[in-house]
């Protein structure tokens, strides 16, 4: 495949952190003294394709990446992951950066997920929140919970592999194939970032395949909508108008819903883009944010 590559207009700084006895990956861009807008990304994903939104928003922020548990370059914990876990890491991730400090939260999906629920356990330690298609998952009920069990004891029994391709190109025809948005130098970008070489040659996925087993937990949308209850921040929801995901949610995915337990929340939605709406037109994503902070300065 061929085009030109994707060029970057800040430089990222990469270091190591340990949160929690785990060796995390950081990327970071702007001033080291400023404060820290943190950015989470989503299931699969890692910190490197924030650079496309890090690219349009202004240069004298700070932004920091993390690289979450088994995602990117992430130590893998080789088992069975936990949501709550991930709230604990930015919980750390916090104490290191801005202990005491309220800080600006970006996440994306599931990230998106992460950083609203922390806004309801942590009020205090949130200035404001970006949810970029962070809008929760479909709901679920009771008499799913046998067959959820089951499925993840045989999981358990024959865990789920890694992902394999014979160049980062591979990866990147097939991104474009599934989503026909995203531009080809951001592909290549992408698949260079989501993946490593791999021993027998190739290229394979840079996440834990233990990621992808079913959790045993049924998804209780009732107690994420609590927790949106207890936000104190100013929060803006961004979402895109030809998402997937989104569809899925029903009357769950109107902006109604989400005003419903948000006390002060703004909903964006941006027209011709999909559930990877940072991936495919940063400008516009970065552009709903700076407009919704001048119209939010306590944010």
């Amino acid at each position: 495949m061929q085009h030109d590559a994707y060029e970057a207009r800040r430089a990222p700084r990469v270091s190591p952190i340990t949160l929690r006895g785990l060796a995390h990956r950081r990327v970071e861009w702007g001033p080291q003294d400023a404060p820290p807008v943190v950015l989470l990304h989503g299931y699969m994903d890692c910190s490197d394709t924030f650079q496309f939104l890090v690219d349009a928003l202004p240069e004298h922020w700070r932004c920091v990446a993390l690289d979450l548990r088994g995602f990117g370059g992430s130590a893998a914990i080789n088992g069975p992951y936990w949501f709550p876990e991930y709230l604990a890491d930015l919980d750390a991730l916090l104490d290191a950066l801005a202990p005491g400090a309220p800080v600006r939260l970006i996440g994306h999906s599931m990230g998106g997920n992460i950083v609203l629920q922390y806004a309801g356990v942590r009020p205090e330690r949130v200035r404001s929140v970006v949810a970029l298609e962070g809008f929760g998952l479909p709901r679920t009920t009771s008499d799913e919970a046998p067959g959820r069990m089951r499925r993840w004891l045989d999981e358990l029994r024959a865990p789920p592999t890694g992902s394999r391709y014979g160049d980062s190109g591979q990866l990147a025809a097939n991104l474009m194939r599934r989503n026909p948005r995203l531009p080809a130098p951001h592909a290549r970008y992408v698949a260079e970032a989501w993946t490593r070489p791999a021993a027998d040659g190739g290229r394979e996925l840079r996440f834990d395949p233990w990621h992808r087993m079913v959790n045993p937990v049924l998804y209780r949308r009732e107690e994420t909508e609590a927790l949106w209850r207890a936000v104190e921040a100013p929060v803006l929801m961004v979402l895109g108008a030809e998402s997937d995901l989104l569809r899925r949610l029903g009357p769950d995915g109107e902006p109604a819903a989400y005003r419903a337990h948000l006390r002060r929340v703004e909903v964006t939605t941006l027209p011709g883009l999909g559930h990877m709406l940072h991936h495919e037109e940063p400008q516009p994503v970065a552009q709903a944010i700076l407009d919704w902070l001048a119209r939010e300065p306590s944010a």
